[in-house]
């Protein structure tokens, strides 16, 4: 059927920009694990703590959540409640997944939207970080790519449950 077959198309898109977003949140992860480990060894040991540490791993995060949100839906690593559901027929399952995926295509398209102009806004006010006065804008906008990543996952996800639905 034609909407798997465009769900096939966007998921060989969007599986090695994910993979290679997912690489950057994993490369940011051990520098902020590193970073960390110094700090509290130079804290303790030399009085001396790294000045502005908290606010590169406050950024930091958001870069290692954005950049495993789509990598995440692909593997199917999220939450999935389905104690009833899995009870259900087969074919009220596939109409219980195209509708939460709906959902979860509209909150996320939101979402990401917002991300923007959100990033938009924190560019036109200057806002940096307390310490290192790093701007805050950057950062909002790789979690808006992070947003619009998962939200072509759940397009493709949502494309498979609505082929699901309809042939059975």
């Amino acid at each position: 059927m034609w909407l798997s077959k465009a769900a096939d198309a966007l998921n060989k898109v969007i599986r090695p920009v994910s993979k290679w977003f997912h690489s950057i949140g994993v490369g940011i992860l051990a520098v902020m694990m590193f970073l960390t480990a110094a700090d509290v060894a130079l804290r303790y040991v030399l009085n001396k703590p790294i000045l502005g540490v908290f606010d590169l791993t406050e950024y930091m995060m958001a870069i290692i959540v954005a950049c495993g949100l789509a990598y995440c839906a692909i593997k199917k690593g999220h939450v999935k409640v389905d104690l009833v559901v899995s009870r259900f027929p087969q074919r009220v399952q596939a109409i219980i997944d195209t509708v939460t995926g709906l959902l979860s295509l509209g909150l996320f398209s939101l979402i990401s939207w917002q991300c923007f102009v959100y990033t938009k806004l924190q560019f036109a006010s200057g806002v940096t970080s307390t310490v290192l006065l790093i701007p805050v804008f950057p950062f909002a906008g790789v979690v808006g790519l992070g947003s619009i990543l998962l939200t072509i996952v759940l397009l493709s996800d949502f494309l498979n449950y609505l082929s699901r639905a309809v042939s059975r």
